[in-house]
């Protein structure tokens, strides 16, 4: 049964059973702890713990879902994957544990003939929690299970929570018999391979509060709402219809497997830990593909680090298969063509993703070049050293600087014949981890306090005015101040207001948000901020200006309007030069991200070189000609497929229901999905003034501009800078960067004669240096303060030029000289004289040390300096003292 069949079965079966089917969210996750979606239950998280009120009473969805906390399991097991897909069924306060189990157990074990997934009711085994008496009752009554294949587990396996105070429940797991041939005989308690995990009940029934760890923790009560979250492992149930061993093996990721071991030469099958790096190869191909086709690029923080982490860990794993050419052009085709029957997306956008993907590839291929150069100094010092190891500081420094990873560093040390200091490279990831660890625990706890908002959500959504008013009278519904709710705030109180209606826009969709005032009978707040800190729900960040705010008084938003019509113009802006950037560039230029506010915006796009002047100049004039023009701005409220149809564009990673707001410019030319407040015609924008244009990683760029007055005042003091250079330099104003070109040509010119009588005057200087010098011993020496000296390059010159004149005897030259107010020795030797054991390092260190300062340098060539100007005279005699000795 192909992985395809498997969900449109799944999807069937519970939208057949009154679930409303909702498509799979973005891999990134709305939650800001989190980076990625990582269980099918997450974009559920606001209903299930009541935060939110559900928008229906059952659902079923097919989640996309990135996890890499377990990455280095990735092809050692049958069932660790990176991305994978997560079957599930919630109910929210509707049916319960008997209506749970009752599906499951229908799904799994109606044939396949009639529907379900034909699994042999003989093979299946359950646990739940050692509590949980109704759960085996159920269990037998519904499955006619025996005893012996229901086994109770404790808090660590079979107990959910968020490990935050809040909704808890017991959880009942089924697993699947595989049979003798891959394991002991004992059931799940085993830890076996054999048995594996497919279907995970969790039956949220609990209200849990002082939890002290993941299985510590009191339980205060029962939810008045008892929830159901299930979730069933795709490419598990596919790998086992399919009657292979792995995940890996499976109709949707074997496709690259068979190919990498194709392009390597290697049969898959033959050694294990080629094995495991195919595995690797097939799991994280698909894994970056799905990724980039959510939106996320490659980066060195966040969710872009860990694509990147996804995308150089195939690299090296391919390296490690003896293929040391590019290879993504031939992988990722194959990736897409096993996933676009389910996720249609990879194929139309494959454009974009193959660029993204391919232009890592190349990146990462240099890096691995500069990371080996690195490698091989430390090889050689090692060898140098006597054959110690390579300092595991080394070795971190190249996988965490450099993306070098520490089993290819483990690899070229073994190579030439040394190792690597694990221990040292270990305990240095290990408190990298740790460092990691806390800010997400950090980020964790700062959500958990989201559950302050539930009961204002609870009451229903924010009325949001703003698009057709600025002032609203409204209601204050709700005060909070440092995370704990309030009845009132009072005079230099900085606090968050809910209210029941708003004219202020809260920031989103690349939008800041507005700034304006709250009035009221008795209080002035000034706006600080408005976010959403939950869905629909604005939240107004003020300081009491004067008097007192309470629950339940009458209020009045107010917006500031020059601010609001600099946002509107900035955020239209970004619309324009976002139609112009396709038009100029192409389809492939699409939108990474934006951020607008009054007077300025900016905007990030998917494209890998940077943007002549010349096409950025006709970006600005495509930009401020549909300005000129005069466009209508029109915006609907659609349908999210009848939008997608009449070909709105939509940015990656944003979140859309099933309603959506589409705003045209100028008709189809710019149309977007877009929630921000904007212009009623283009020509209100005013003026649009690019003012930059970089890179934001190795597959992005980013656009600047200044909007509407802001971008006039710029252009106003371009005009000043202009006008005065004119005046200086008596040119018209179209000579000026002729005029300015040859007045550097000049220059230039004059500082090469300069230089070339500077280096004259030297030389001239050479014979009597020659001339001073004194014998020690039998090694001639000079030592001379110098004066006139204007850089450590001139000194450079003057005691190289000297020693080239005092013949082939043993001869060292040691001059002294102060540059930029501090002194500077420079010491030289010649061959015979290193012969003779006098090194130049260990001279101008001597030096440095009277000097106040340091120095060093090759055995023919170094420098001291330091900060005592008047110790250059006894630096000059300890040097020549060091000679003599």
């Amino acid at each position: 049964m192909q992985t395809a069949e498997i969900r449109r079965r799944w999807l069937e079966f519970f939208g057949n059973r009154g679930h409303t089917v909702v498509p799979s969210a973005s891999l990134v996750s709305d939650d800001p702890s989190l980076l990625f979606t990582v269980a099918g239950m997450v974009p559920f998280i606001p209903y299930l713990t009541g935060l939110v009120p559900a928008p229906y009473p059952r659902a079923t969805s097919v989640q996309k879902v990135i996890r890499t906390n377990d990455i280095e399991e990735v092809g050692r097991t049958p069932r660790h994957g990176t991305f994978f897909q997560m079957n599930g069924n919630f109910s929210f306060g509707d049916y319960f544990k008997e209506q749970a189990i009752t599906y499951a157990w229908e799904l799994l074990t109606t044939s396949e003939a009639d529907g379900g997934l034909g699994f042999d009711r003989a093979d299946l085994w359950v646990t739940v929690y050692e509590d949980d008496d109704e759960a085996i009752a159920l269990w037998k009554q519904i499955a006619g299970l025996p005893d012996e294949r229901i086994q109770r587990l404790g808090k660590d396996s079979n107990y959910w929570s968020t490990g935050q105070p809040g909704p808890a429940g017991p959880c009942s797991e089924i697993f699947f018999d595989r049979g003798p041939a891959y394991g002991i005989d004992g059931g799940p308690v085993t830890d076996d391979d054999r048995y594996v995990e497919i279907w995970n009940l969790v039956f949220m029934q609990y209200q849990i509060e002082n939890v002290r760890s993941k299985v510590d923790f009191d339980i205060v009560g029962e939810l008045p709402n008892k929830n159901i979250d299930t979730g069933m492992g795709l490419e598990r149930v596919a790998f086992l219809k399919q009657g292979v061993d792995n995940m890996y093996e499976i109709d949707q990721v074997r496709p690259v497997l068979d190919l990498a071991a194709e392009l390597s030469g290697k049969a898959y099958g033959a050694v294990h830990e080629d094995d495991v790096r195919m595995r690797v190869i097939a799991d994280h191909v698909r894994s970056a593909l799905m990724l980039i086709s959510d939106g996320v690029s490659p980066s060195n923080e966040g969710r872009g680090y860990i694509l990147r982490r996804l995308l150089r860990r195939t690299v090296r794993s391919m390296r490690l298969l003896g293929v040391e050419r590019p290879t993504f052009p031939e992988l990722f085709p194959a990736s897409r063509d096993a996933m676009k029957a389910a996720y249609p997306e990879v194929e139309t956008d494959f454009a974009r993703i193959s660029r993204i993907a391919y232009a890592e590839e190349e990146t990462f291929l240099r890096t691995l070049a500069q990371g080996t150069t690195i490698l091989d100094v430390a090889v050689e010092r090692a060898k140098d050293d006597g054959g110690t190891p390579i300092g595991g500081d080394t070795a971190f420094l190249l996988h965490d600087t450099f993306g070098f990873p520490i089993d290819l560093t483990l690899e070229m040390a073994e190579e030439a014949g040394l190792h690597v200091d694990r221990a040292a490279f270990d305990t240095l990831m290990a408190d990298q981890r740790s460092r990691a660890k806390a800010d997400a625990k950090n980020k964790k706890r700062a959500i958990a306090d989201l559950s302050v908002y539930s009961a204002f959500r609870a009451v229903g959504e924010t009325v949001f005015t703003g698009y057709d008013t600025l002032d609203t009278e409204s209601t204050v519904l709700g005060i909070i101040v440092d995370g704990v709710s309030v009845d009132r705030a009072v005079v230099g109180d900085i606090a968050e207001v809910i209210l029941t209606e708003t004219s202020l826009y809260a920031e989103s969709g690349g939008q800041d948000a507005d700034q304006g005032s709250i009035i009221g009978n008795g209080f002035d707040l000034e706006v600080l901020d408005v976010q959403k800190p939950v869905p629909n729900l604005f939240a107004h960040t003020v300081q009491v200006r004067s008097g007192e705010v309470s629950v339940g008084a009458a209020a009045t938003t107010v917006v500031d309007p020059d601010y609001r019509r600099g946002a509107t113009q900035a955020h239209s802006a970004t619309h324009l030069v976002n139609a112009a950037l396709r038009e100029i560039l192409g389809p492939e230029a699409l939108q990474a991200g934006s951020y607008n506010k009054a007077g300025y915006m900016r905007l990030d796009f998917s494209w890998s070189q940077p943007i002549s002047v010349d096409t950025r100049s006709e970006i600005e004039d495509v930009v401020n000609t549909a300005i000129r023009s005069d466009l209508q701005v029109d915006t609907r409220v659609l349908p999210i497929d009848e939008a997608r149809a009449l070909g709105a564009q939509a940015l990656f990673g944003e979140k859309y229901g099933s309603t959506v707001r589409m705003v045209d410019i100028g008709g189809p030319w710019s149309r977007e999905l877009c929630g921000g407040i904007h212009v009623a015609s283009s020509a209100q924008v005013g003026l649009v003034n690019l003012v930059g244009e970089g890179s934001v990683g190795s597959t992005n760029r980013r656009v600047e501009a200044l909007v509407g007055i802001e971008g006039f005042r710029d252009l106003a003091t371009e005009r000043t800078i202009l006008s005065q250079l004119s005046s200086t330099l008596k040119a018209p104003r179209e000579d000026v960067p002729a005029r300015v070109a040859t007045l550097l040509s000049d220059l230039n010119a004059a500082e090469k004669r300069i230089a070339e009588y500077e280096s004259a005057t030297l030389q001239q200087r050479i014979p009597a240096l020659v001339k001073s010098a004194g014998t020690v011993g039998s090694t001639t020496v000079v030592a001379e303060s110098v004066s006139g000296v204007q850089s450590s390059d001139d000194l450079r010159s003057l005691a190289t030029g000297v020693r080239a004149q005092l013949g082939d005897g043993a001869a060292v030259v040691v001059l002294g000289a102060v540059v930029n107010d501090k002194p500077v020795v420079l010491v030289v030797t010649n061959d015979a004289a290193r012969r003779a054991g006098i090194q130049a390092g260990p001279l101008a260190k001597e030096a440095a040390g009277i000097l106040g300062g340091g120095g060093g340098g090759k055995p023919d060539l170094a420098q001291g300096g330091g900060t005592d100007v008047a110790a250059l005279p006894a630096a000059l005699r300890a040097v020549t003292a060091r000679v003599a000795g």
